[in-house]
């Protein structure tokens, strides 16, 4: 009886962004470079705050409790701080005061385009065996 065992392999897999400190990926008004966000805050904009939410790590049903946009205004800040984003707490609220949904498609955008992760690399290791 014979064995035998490939070896290890390791995949490097290397994501290079240009979404590094300094900005927002899209501009609030980019609502049309993203039509699947585009639709569903058209179409179901409880279900795009609710999916915003639990992409960035909150519970799904935060933006439910939204009074004054103090959850919003969280939010928006705690990305910006997360992805080094220049702003103040003031900016926030007035873009959210005056442009609500825009400003929330434009958060949601930011955590898809970065997929919601803290560095820009990842390793993948595999390992194929043969009996």
């Amino acid at each position: 009886m014979a064995i035998y065992q490939q070896p290890a392999s390791v995949v490097s897999v290397t994501t290079t962004t240009n979404h590094g400190p300094g900005g927002w990926s899209t501009d609030i008004c980019d609502c049309c470079s993203d039509m699947e966000t585009c639709c569903c805050a058209l179409f179901c904009f409880p279900c795009l705050q609710c999916k915003t939410a639990s992409n960035y790590g909150w519970c799904c049903l935060m933006p439910m409790l939204d009074c004054c946009c103090v959850v919003s205004c969280i939010l928006r800040s705690n990305l910006r701080e997360r992805y080094n984003i220049p702003g103040s707490c003031c900016d926030d609220c007035c873009k959210l005061s005056w442009c609500y949904v825009c400003t929330w498609c434009q958060m949601h955008r930011e955590l898809k385009l970065r997929g919601n992760m803290p560095h820009s690399h990842s390793v993948v290791t595999t390992q194929v065996g043969r009996m």
